[in-house]
């Protein structure tokens, strides 16, 4: 089993990228199979295109959002660039990766925007770095991730843990995958609901996430209509941990990112 880069939930990111978006779309460690074949569903080289996407809002008195963007993702042969993150393989063979990863994360919470955050702290955005490793079996790619903010923001780590299962028939490649994300309680209180004393009102009392642990799912689908075209469709869902979704800020259980995109590649 050929490990590869996978341009359809590395398009989210790019998406992302490019949006005011609070989504979290990462759909774990994606090594999967890539071939210069113009058959195979997952194309190499440059790839440009749009994307529609879609998914929840995340805090009180923020509305679901649709967005249609375009860009663009590079993936070379150790070097790959996804829009908000890329990676950096140290190691790559049949069996197992090893990788540097660095991400910037966009902040998710401006008082300006809305009179319901009057008296909170800016969430800002924050580079993170961190490492992982996929494990190629014939059935299913086994993932883990590690990260730190670097940047001083949040001062918070995350802990992904990830297994994806992909099927390819010909041009196309169905991918449902499922993980834990662990975030550590700097990380969770600052982009996930946490509200400090200072912060605090009588309508928003204070809230401290603690370290969270939220299970996640998702889908991602690929499928070559010709050897320069590619359309790709994303999904992913997370379950909140109990103590973000009962968050004074939260206002769903889990927030459910949809991605319908078109590339061309050459």
């Amino acid at each position: 089993m050929k490990p590869f880069r996978y341009p359809a939930a590395t398009l989210c990111s790019m998406m992302l990228c490019c949006s005011p978006a609070s989504a979290e779309v990462d759909l774990g460690s994606i090594d999967i199979f890539s071939a210069s074949n113009p058959n195979s569903p997952v194309p190499k080289g440059l790839v440009l295109g749009a994307a529609t996407i879609s998914g929840t809002a995340r805090y009180e008195k923020q509305n679901n959002e649709t967005y249609f963007i375009p860009g663009g993702l590079y993936f070379g042969d150790r070097l790959i660039y996804l829009g908000d993150r890329a990676r950096y393989y140290f190691h790559i063979d049949d069996k197992v990766a090893f990788y540097g990863y660095g991400r910037w994360r966009f902040g998710n919470l401006d008082p300006s925007d809305n009179s319901a955050f009057k008296g909170m702290d800016q969430r800002k955005g924050e580079f993170e770095a961190g490492i992982g490793t996929t494990l190629i079996t014939p059935y299913a790619l086994l993932s883990a991730r590690i990260s730190s903010d670097v940047t001083g923001r949040s001062n918070g780590q995350e802990l992904l843990l990830w297994a994806d299962f992909p099927v390819i028939k010909d041009n196309l490649l169905i991918m449902p995958g499922m993980g834990l994300m662990i975030r550590s309680s700097n990380m969770a209180n600052y982009y996930f609901g946490g509200v400090s004393a200072s912060e605090a009102t009588s309508q928003r009392p204070q809230w401290d996430t603690g370290t969270t642990v939220s299970p996640m799912a998702a889908i991602i689908t690929s499928y070559r209509f010709s050897p320069h075209w590619v359309g790709m469709f994303a999904a992913n869902y997370e379950l909140y941990d109990k103590d973000i979704a009962d968050s004074p800020l939260v206002q769903h259980n889990g927030e459910l990112y949809g991605i319908l995109a078109v590339g061309y590649t050459w």
